[in-house]
Order: C-alpha cells, then sequence, then structure tokens
C-alpha cells in the first residue's frame, strides 16, 4: 500500500482519545473500553475472560476495570450487569446480594414488612439498611424506586 491508499479488507473504525484524558483511570480500564469500543454493537461484547484475554489482564483485573468504567459513568450499570450478572460484582457484599434475591422475588414490599422478616435471620434493621445503602450505590435499586426510597 503506497499513497495512503487503503485495502479494501481493511475496518476502519474511530476512537475518541478523550479516554486517556479521564482522570481516575488506570492502564487496564483505557483497555478495556478500547477492546469495548472496538466490538462496536453491545449484543456482542465479550464476556469477562474474553476481556482479559485480549486486555492481556487478569480477569479480575477486567472486572475492576468494568467496575471503574461504571463508576465514572462511562459503561452504563445496565450493560455492565449484563455482561457479567447480577452475583460476580465482587463490590457487593453477600448480605446485599442475598437482598438483591429478595429484591426481585419481592418488589413491592413495604419496609415494616422487610424489618418484621429480620426476626427470621440474623440481621438487624441496620445491617439490612446497610445492604439496602450498598445496593443503591451500585445502582442495583435503579428498577425498585419502593426500596430507593427506603434508602433515601
Amino acid at each position: 500500500m503506497s499513497n495512503g491508499q487503503v485495502s479494501e479488507g481493511t475496518r476502519n473504525f474511530t476512537l475518541s482519545d478523550d479516554i486517556f484524558r479521564q482522570p481516575g483511570l488506570d492502564l487496564c480500564s483505557q483497555m478495556v473500553y478500547i477492546i469495548l469500543k472496538s466490538f462496536g454493537s453491545e449484543s456482542n461484547f465479550p464476556v469477562i475472560s474474553e476481556i482479559a484475554i485480549l486486555g492481556r489482564m487478569t480477569d479480575k483485573q477486567a472486572m475492576k476495570a468494568l467496575q471503574d468504567l461504571v463508576d465514572l459513568k462511562i459503561l452504563p450499570h445496565k450493560l455492565f450487569r449484563r455482561m457479567v450478572g447480577d452475583f460476580q460484582d465482587d463490590r457487593l457484599s453477600w448480605a446485599a446480594k442475598g437482598l438483591l434475591i429478595f429484591c426481585k422475588e419481592n418488589p413491592h414490599i413495604q419496609l415494616h414488612d422487610l424489618l418484621e422478616l429480620t426476626s427470621q435471620s440474623g440481621e438487624d434493621e441496620h445491617s439490612i439498611r446497610n445492604s439496602l445503602k450498598e445496593l443503591s450505590q451500585y445502582g442495583y435499586l435503579d428498577e425498585y424506586p419502593e426500596w430507593l426510597q427506603i434508602v433515601n
């Protein structure tokens, strides 16, 4: 190829260099962003293990990079959840994950009913509220407005 010609089989895509100026992103997060951008469509995004291989990092580093992209609002939380599932997010405690299961099965329960159920477990009101705050902090309660009201 000469004179700036591009062969017909070449795939062109544009990638903003803004990701390199984003404060708080490490090299792994930048690489994961580039990998996701190169796939073009959310419907065919790779799984964590593929991202790790492509980015030459461990699965744990790839997961942390995805979480950083979500925390900085570069990657939508719903997309993150679809990629990793509800229970692979290691930012959540087991108590919060268990409460998330309960949220899915009982989306309209009231706080007083929830607190009555604490007598059936070793959890107290404080730990339930902490788990709800944790779920809220990481975007897991966005689809449960009743639960978000309990947290606030």
